[in-house]
């Protein structure tokens, strides 16, 4: 069915005020070769057909083992609870719940994954989710900048090399400066905070896996009176002391490892978790517990200090929506799992993480990088150029190696293991490896 909302006579006064005598005159600026290039396309076919031919075309695909790749999103498994509750027609269709009357589920689900990742973070208040980690991040740098006053930044070279990218560009944007503090021996040293600076950056566990010990730049941070935003896998405050424990005045972090699949990179979502004292400072959307005016427990948006609602110049971000399925999927996952549950995934990844570490040391020419203790991801060092070690292992069915950016080292790439792994996948892709590096 076409929808066209113009009639004709609308048409032809559009195009009588820009001056021009047809549509086609609208795009007579653009090259010949653009404006209607020749479409070869097969013959129609009928539907049994077409699925006959998706399942030739997948039948080409490799046959995978366990994945073994790192740099932040990695293979965990999905509870099939979880898959199955975001399927229902109210998270799965829902629109943004700005009429609470007829949104209270959508909400109430929010407000809980709030609470569950403010008390993952130690932290008193978090937001309604982020599109993914690096926005989260921007975006909880430049509420420590609009709290402080101050338009100077340092943020480790451990911080995901894309994360801080993406810093970059906001950053650009408002004028700020951005200064990197480089890794000693894998790990972040503890900077001299200058008057300027309002916002210290580090992630734990940092890129190359390694543990950071936050407690030192929260007093570097306080000390010159600039905020400290904590980056941090929400899988490993499972077992980890979280941000809020250590004086982090910010957490932020992308929440794929929580029961969402990889997804070639996406979709995932981003978490902010703040203190209630910059709850004024927080973008996005904020859901909050009320009560009716018959004393009923409700749920509605509330802060929303978005361009959308108030002036630009006051508002506190230009992203008007969030990862609400997604996000919903990870709290679905924490409810799931529990504190014990949650506790039990990590450690099972830590602990086939070292093994694996082990093992893959014992192939020739393959040398350590990451610094123990590490959390469930290490950078190893190899004679082969890691892309083409990546790639031979994907002809054997073995996704790991992920290439490290050349501003860490020479040859590097990145492993990673998880629940979801047993001692005969590590010995599998160990001789994989061996053959490839042969």
């Amino acid at each position: 069915m076409d929808y066209t909302p113009h009639t004709e006579e609308e048409i032809r006064e559009m195009l009588r005020r820009v001056g021009a005598e047809s549509l086609e005159d609208l795009f007579a600026h653009l090259p010949k070769e653009v404006l209607n290039p020749p479409i070869d396309l097969p013959e129609p076919l009928p539907e049994w057909k077409v699925l006959e031919e998706l399942r030739r075309l997948a039948a080409q695909n490799l046959p995978a083992h366990k994945a073994f790749l790192g740099g932040g999103v990695r293979s965990h498994h999905v509870p099939p609870v979880v898959q199955a509750l975001a399927a229902r027609g109210e998270f799965l269709t829902a629109y943004t719940p700005y009429q609470p009357e007829v949104s209270q589920g959508v909400l109430q689900a929010t407000f809980e994954y709030q609470t569950m990742i403010a008390e993952l973070t130690g932290l008193e208040v978090a937001n309604a989710s982020m599109y993914d980690g690096a926005t989260a991040l921007a975006e909880g740098v430049l509420l420590a900048l609009r709290e402080t006053g101050r338009m100077g930044v340092l943020v480790s070279q451990g911080v995901h090399p894309e994360y801080r990218a993406v810093l970059r560009a906001y950053l650009e944007a408002v004028g700020a400066k951005l200064l990197t503090l480089p890794l000693e021996g894998g790990r972040t040293p503890v900077p001299e905070v200058g008057e300027e600076v309002g916002a210290v950056v580090v992630q734990n566990p940092n890129f190359l896996g390694a543990l950071e010990d936050l407690g030192p730049f929260a007093e570097a941070a306080h000390g010159a009176g600039a905020l400290l935003v904590a980056v941090a896998d929400p899988l490993s405050l499972g077992v980890l002391r979280p941000p809020g424990a250590y004086g982090a005045d910010i957490a932020v972090g992308d929440g794929q490892s929580l029961g969402l699949p990889m997804g070639f990179g996406g979709p995932h979502f981003g978490f902010l978790a703040t203190k209630k004292a910059f709850v004024r400072q927080l973008p996005g959307r904020l859901v909050s517990e009320t009560v009716d005016v018959e004393g009923r427990r409700g749920f509605l948006l509330t802060l929303q200090a978005r361009e959308q609602y108030i002036r630009r110049a006051k508002a506190k971000s230009n992203i008007t929506t969030n990862a609400q399925l997604t996000a919903l999927m990870g709290a679905m996952y924490l409810a799931a799992l529990g504190p014990e549950g949650l506790r039990e995934v990590a450690l099972k990844g830590v602990e086939m993480a070292h093994k694996l570490h082990a093992l893959l040391l014992e192939v020739p020419g393959v040398r350590p990088f990451t610094p123990r203790p590490f959390f469930n991801e290490f950078a190893l060092a190899l004679p082969k150029d890691p892309e083409a070690v990546r790639e031979a292992l994907a002809e054997r069915g073995f996704h790991g190696a992920t290439p490290v950016p050349r501003e860490y080292g020479e040859g590097l790439a990145l492993f990673a293991a998880t629940e979801l792994h047993e001692e005969e996948d590590l010995l599998a892709f160990r001789e994989a490896l061996r053959e490839v590096l042969a």
